[in-house]
């Protein structure tokens, strides 16, 4: 908090506090006392704005921690996103579907999972353009979440118009287009993530999954896990465990990084959706 300043510093007008100005601010020196010279206006007002108009604030005493009990300080520090799940070791997983920067995901799974994570995108303030032959499927999605600002619309195969992504308005493009998804007219981009969403591995597989940078696999027969473990360069434990991956997990691969997801609904989302799923 300040104190105001009524009227303005210049020759002979008013000064801090209202008076008038002194004899020193027109150049006639002025001296108080034995002899001690008297500060001119514009010296007092820089004093005043050093000092901060002679206010002081409230004072609290410090809060100290010791050394020895650092190590006992948590911070909740983790990514920002959509929890998709928990890892195995009952963490919180969290997707970034919301990136300045172009993000495609390819998830070969079921469209439950997909559906989930489109309803928890929605939640955080994205809007979800839906592209799909089978507008029935999403149909009780759109009647939760309405049309609009973090709402959800469904589209015909092709029919996608231009987002207008942005900061503010983020969008998820959901791609469920069948096995073999013709190249969208809507790409991603900036605040535009687009996910794709295969039932099985098809022959356009391997081309989405080497221009993604995130891919979800769900439970595949023993072939496709094969197929799958050399496109992504799966150990053998990994194309081993595909196979046999009951529902709702995921395992999600970026780069390097390989990481097992279980989806768990929440009852509002089971009371939408259903239990969880492999097959549609």
């Amino acid at each position: 908090m300040t104190a105001p300043v009524h009227g303005s510093v210049s020759e002979g007008g008013p000064v801090p506090g209202g008076g008038p100005a002194s004899v020193a601010s027109r150049g006639v020196p002025a001296r108080a006392g034995e002899g001690e010279p008297v500060p001119s206006a514009s010296d007092r007002a820089r004093q005043l704005i050093r000092s901060g108009f002679g206010l002081i604030g409230p004072r609290h005493p410090r809060h100290a921690l010791p050394l020895e009990s650092l190590p006992e300080l948590g911070l909740p520090i983790g990514d920002d996103g959509v929890v998709i799940g928990v890892d195995a070791e009952s963490r919180p997983a969290v997707l970034g579907v919301n990136r300045p920067t172009p993000y495609d995901m390819v998830f070969i799974g079921g469209l439950w999972t997909a559906q989930v994570i489109a309803l928890r995108a929605a939640a955080t303030g994205a809007r979800v353009a839906v592209e799909t032959g089978r507008a029935g499927a999403w149909a009780q999605l759109v009647q939760a979440l309405g049309v609009g600002q973090s709402g959800m619309a469904v589209h015909d195969v092709g029919r996608v118009p231009p987002q207008g992504a942005s900061a503010g308005s983020p969008v998820l493009v959901v791609r469920d287009c069948g096995m073999r998804p013709p190249r969208g007219r809507v790409v991603s981009a900036p605040w535009q993530s687009v996910l794709t969403v295969l039932p099985y591995l098809s022959p356009v597989a391997p081309r989405l999954v080497r221009q993604a940078r995130l891919v979800g696999v769900q439970r595949v027969s023993p072939d496709e896990a094969v197929q799958i473990g050399r496109l992504l360069g799966l150990p053998g434990a990994d194309v081993e465990s595909l196979p046999t991956l009951a529902d709702g997990v995921t395992l999600w691969c970026a780069d390097r990084d390989r990481q097992y997801v279980m989806t768990q609904a929440t009852d509002a989302e089971t009371g939408l959706l259903g239990t969880a799923r492999r097959m549609d």
